[in-house]
């Protein structure tokens, strides 16, 4: 017996003799990263001496070889580094300053672990250095979470448009048979949340996250795409994925893996401040970046062009275009989409329909200062992308909106940053729709404006869940990742109690003071005005206000904050300062501070929730008055309500 323990206390000294410590503090001391490598590689978060993350398993299979599998690590280099970064199209800020810790891990395998640990935010990725084409198998990641967290998260599948709700709810319900798109939101017990996601996605699948039936998660990946074939319901844009490999990638063996990250904070400010795919994503490739112009747009498909009031027929013809693109001029907006009908079908995408004179738009567009932007499918654009971008370029488009892509494998990533450095090349501005989370090639490619991804306006076309709640969860959880095309600005709104579903002349719940202050709160460097033209120029005080709200942001600073319950943002752009606040489903008052402003004298001008808009939702008031930096506001907001400001010196 004695020597059976004995043995037993030799192999544990053996096993704790080959194991490699190390950790990394954040600049600010606050936030630590523990890392072990023995039979596998782990790593733990310490935040104010909390533990946050445990026992984080990584690894990646190449070839059939578990890298991290008994590897050992031959050197390692720490340092801490401050970044500073500039925005081409700054979407929250035009300046990014971030302290951060490095740490660089070098194996024996011929393989390195980087680590970044921020003041609020820990991202590590893998980078291999194999002279060969390689096979990833699979990559491995297995997050250990505190007892009783729960999960903001979209239950999703691999093949989808990844435009979900967001259900909340503990982890120990979120079973191995359930998916979530990323990002996901963690909540612990205490006041500590974790937002995950990842950055610098090129030529590999989008990480998904699968539960495991307690209080772990783990890493999934949508395989290589070997065979597809078309839906007979929808031949034009579904899918059926018909053979897939085993493998969920096969790349050049010297690479970069995309950073996974983990932004940590106990208040909810942080989440609207940060920047995490901006900050870890590789810099510009374009030289020349002065043609890429942001801008709002007057789009058509919401409203099913209902233009009324004019002494034509409405619907997809010139005349109706030309009237959209007389209400872009007149109130200073830089683009009209046409949405799907404008070519001779959805797979004929370089002819014209019948009562479409699209070279006519374009030119009466560019004479009164608006341009174009067409939509097409994926599929057929991806057949022969390089010409039809061309002749797009041709006739004097400014921009695409692909639609119906769905799918989050290898190759569809790679679909993405060809259609980027194609548009690059012929000065054409991209909108992907149906789309993943922005994972970093807008950085790369500032012409990627926007992306979809979000459970967004369209669906008060077909749906009541589109609620106050969801609208005021999202700036904290999908905004965080990247631009967000929600597409704000619906006309016919209203309350639960009298709210009716309409796809032609959809009406969305909460306030009409909601939908304005969207113009502040949403990041999107190309942002819609989804409702028609003619409900805008029957009120004009709306459509002034919003016309005025420009689409990009100096300086971002987050007010009065609560992740599902409200949201107050104050933006400068320029000289002018932007606010924006956006209510849940209760009533409630809100106090801000005005700090933020230089001395001085400004005027303010208020769009607000009026008096009945807990009643009638298109009940609003505006109104202006001076104040200074010490001057403080309490704001109403009705029951889905909105509020938002524009401030200027006097």
């Amino acid at each position: 017996m004695k020597k059976i323990l004995v043995l037993i206390i030799l192999f544990l000294f053996i096993e704790k003799g080959y194991s490699q410590a190390f950790s990394v503090l954040s600049p600010d001391k606050r936030s630590d990263i523990s890392i072990e490598v023995g039979k596998d590689v782990f790593w733990s978060l310490t935040r104010n001496n909390q533990v946050i993350l445990k026992n984080v398993l990584i690894d990646l299979n190449i070839d059939g070889d578990f890298l991290g599998k008994s590897s050992k690590v031959i050197s390692h280099d720490e340092e801490i580094r401050t970044e500073e970064t500039l925005s081409v199209i700054p979407q929250k800020h035009e300046k990014l300053y971030a302290p951060y810790t490095e740490l660089i891990l070098r194996f024996a395998k011929g393989y390195e672990i980087h680590f970044k640990v921020y003041n609020n935010m820990v991202a590590y990725r893998f980078v291999t250095d194999f002279d060969k084409v390689i096979k990833v198998m699979n990559e491995i990641l297995e997050i250990e979470l505190l007892p009783k967290t729960t999960a903001l998260l979209k239950k999703d599948s691999l093949y989808s448009s990844y435009e979900r709700l967001y259900d909340d709810l503990g982890l120990h319900v979120f079973s191995d048979k359930d998916i979530a798109s990323l990002p996901v939101m963690f909540k612990t017990k205490g006041s500590i949340k974790v937002l995950f996601s990842e950055a610098d996605l090129y030529d590999y699948p989008n990480l998904f996250l699968q539960g495991m039936g307690s209080n772990k998660v783990k890493a999934v990946f949508p395989k290589v795409v070997l065979k597809t074939e078309p839906d007979p319901k929808n031949p034009d844009r579904i899918e059926i994925l018909s053979q897939e490999a085993d493998y969920i990638a096969e790349t050049n063996g010297k690479r970069v893996f995309p950073w996974r990250f983990f932004v940590v904070a106990n208040d909810d400010d942080t989440f609207l401040e940060t920047d995490p795919v901006f900050l870890l994503s590789r810099p510009t490739k374009l030289k020349n970046t002065s043609w890429i112009k942001p801008g709002k747009v007057a789009w058509d498909w919401y409203n099913a062009n209902n233009i009324f009031g004019v002494d034509f027929k409405s619907g997809l013809n010139t005349e109706t275009y030309k009237y959209y693109i007389d209400f872009a001029s007149k109130y200073g907006l830089e683009y009209v989409i046409l949405d799907e009908g404008w070519s001779k079908s959805t797979t004929e995408i370089t002819e014209f329909a019948s009562e479409m004179d699209v070279l006519e738009l374009i030119r009466y567009g560019k004479e009164k200062g608006v341009n174009i932007i067409l939509w097409c499918l994926w599929g057929p654009l991806d057949k022969n992308l390089g010409n039809i971008l061309k002749t797009y370029k041709s006739w004097g488009v400014a921009g695409i909106k692909i639609d119906f892509m769905l799918r989050a494998d290898q190759d569809m990533v790679n679909f993405y940053t060809r259609v980027a450095k194609e548009a690059a090349q012929n000065e054409l501005i991209v909108d992907f729709h149906a789309a993943f989370k922005p994972s970093g090639l807008h950085r790369a490619y500032p012409n990627v404006l926007s992306y979809e991804g979000v459970y967004g306006a369209e669906n008060n076309k077909w749906s009541d869940k589109l609620t106050p709640k969801h609208n005021v969860t999202i700036p904290f959880t999908r905004m965080m990742v990247g631009p967000m095309d929600y597409t704000p600005g619906a006309m016919r709104n209203a309350q639960k109690d009298n709210h009716q579903i309409n796809f032609n002349r959809p009406v969305s719940l909460g306030t009409r003071a909601h939908q304005v202050a969207m113009y502040v709160v949403y990041e999107s460097p190309l942002q819609m005005l989804c409702d028609t033209p003619s409900s805008y120029i029957k009120d004009k005080h709306t459509i002034e206000f919003i016309s005025k709200i420009p689409t990009v942001w100096d300086t971002t600073i987050a007010l009065e904050n609560s992740l599902g319950e409200y949201v107050s943002l104050a933006r400068k752009n320029g000289n002018t300062w932007y606010l924006g606040a956006m209510n849940g489903d209760k009533n409630r008052e809100l106090i801000l501070d005005f700090s933020f402003l230089p001395e001085g004298k400004y005027k303010i001008s208020i769009f607000k929730d009026g008096i009945n808009a807990n009643t009638y939702a298109q009940d609003y008031k505006v109104e202006s008055k001076s104040i200074t930096s010490s001057h403080k506001e309490k704001i109403y907001l009705a029951n889905g309500g909105g509020w938002a400001a524009i401030i200027t010196k006097q």
